[in-house]
């Protein structure tokens, strides 16, 4: 019981936030077609190495980013510290491979001690693939693996070198940046593909890394991406239905989102979500029980894109006014009506309308429950009401609900914020 206890206090701050920003930045930012660039178009060191002789983020702005991410609702920031690419971001003693020898910059750094000036959890996100690292054997997620000949390219590579390498980095960060919240492993692919071995947890030493991480940072929250249980659990570009349950147990997870489909600066990607779309899945995974993790892919001189500025602008906008029914929020124990989903804080239920009902919502469960309803981006009061559900409708009367519905009264004009939202103040929560 204890240990559950102690997991729960060392969550609460990440149940409480609800929404975080990722940042993917590094090498790939340059080329400016996906982080996985190296990848999809099998780019040997040498194609590859001009992004790291030419890497100028001369406007990565972290005090601006801690800023935007505040400004916009979020109580946590998730750096990339390293990409599959190898490309550490920080003053690694294991490899010149990183921001300190490309351009003076030690950008984790940068980027923690801004998100500590404005009280926003610190989170890394690290690879546990490194495809610039000698001994690190090509697999079917590796770049070399249609090279002519390309299983010769493993004789004499040996992971276990690797594996010290990855642990050394690991520990490095751990230790030389203070208290660290959050950590973002990626990622586990055990099963085999096109002739080719995959890497499980004991390519990593996957226990011996989660141990190491507990040792030296007690109270961070670890994902579930080394292949073995910790955590939280991490959908990725995708949402969920239903609160995320293993063996009958209700799990922590989070969502982590793309703006437009790659997490990496993608020049000519225009698949861009809008605002209304982002809220909607914000409020949808909080209504079940988890977070948002929203990543943005600062260009190859570090900025944010306008594009993006202009979609955070606007979540920021409405999370100004929303705030309550996102921040310290969780899945409610009610069935929402057809329009929209709820989520829940303290004796606050919020109804998040996605479409906009002619005139009025129905709410089964709830008569006699509400002691206020209001429109929460204005505060203004909504009358409610109980019909008889015996009573026959006529030409103008609503009637037909069930027994125990609550129906509020909407204005026709839906009001100009991303997604209306309800507050309805219970009286026996």
């Amino acid at each position: 019981m204890g240990s559950k206890r102690e997991a729960k206090m060392k969550q609460q701050w990440f149940d409480e936030a609800r929404f975080g920003m990722f940042v993917h930045f590094g090498l790939y930012s340059a080329a400016a077609r996906h982080e996985w660039v190296q990848n999809y178009e099998r780019l040997t060191d040498d194609e590859y190495r001009p992004y790291f002789d030419h890497f100028d983020p001369d406007r990565f702005d972290a005090k601006a980013l801690a800023r935007r991410a505040k400004a916009t609702g979020m109580g946590y920031v998730v750096l990339t510290t390293k990409h599959h690419d190898g490309f550490a971001l920080w003053d690694s003693a294991f490899t010149d491979f990183n921001s300190v020898t490309a351009c003076g910059r030690d950008l984790v750094r940068e980027c923690v001690d801004a998100l500590r000036e404005e009280g926003i959890k610190v989170g890394f996100y690290h690879s546990v693939i490194d495809w610039h690292h000698p001994d690190f054997t090509v697999d079917w997620n590796h770049p070399r693996r249609d090279d002519e000949n390309a299983h010769e390219l493993n004789k004499g590579r040996d992971m276990a070198r690797y594996r010290a390498y990855l642990h050394g980095q690991l520990r490095e960060l751990l230790t030389g940046y203070g208290e660290i919240d959050y950590l973002f492993f990626d990622f586990t692919y055990p099963e085999s593909k096109d002739g080719w071995d995959g890497k499980g947890p004991d390519d990593w030493d996957a226990q011996t890394l989660l141990a190491l991480c507990r040792e030296l940072q007690p109270d961070m929250l670890v994902n579930d991406r080394l292949g073995i249980p910790a955590d939280f659990v991490t959908p990725e570009q995708y949402q969920p239905t239903a609160p995320i349950v293993k063996d009958g147990v209700a799990l922590t997870w989070e969502a982590c989102q793309t703006l437009n489909g790659s997490w990496g600066y993608h020049r000519d990607n225009a698949d861009q979500k809008s605002a209304t779309l982002l809220a909607k899945m914000l409020a949808d995974s909080v209504s079940m029980g988890g977070n948002m993790l929203l990543n943005i892919g600062p260009d190859g001189r570090g900025a944010i894109v306008p594009r993006d500025a202009h979609v955070l602008d606007e979540l920021g906008e409405w999370m100004q006014l929303h705030r309550g029914a996102i921040v310290g929020a969780g899945h409610a124990p009610f069935v929402p009506p057809r329009e929209g989903v709820y989520t829940m804080r303290g004796d606050r239920l919020y109804l998040h309308l996605f479409s906009w009902p002619m005139g009025f919502a129905h709410l089964p469960q709830l008569a006699g429950r509400v002691a206020y309803a209001r429109l929460l981006n204005d505060g203004s009061w909504l009358k409610t009401s109980v019909t008889d559900p015996d009573q026959q409708a006529d030409l103008m009367t609503p009637a037909g609900e069930e027994e125990g519905t609550l129906t509020v009264h909407l204005p026709i004009q839906r009001p100009d914020v991303l997604i209306p939202v309800v507050e309805l103040t219970l009286v026996d929560a």
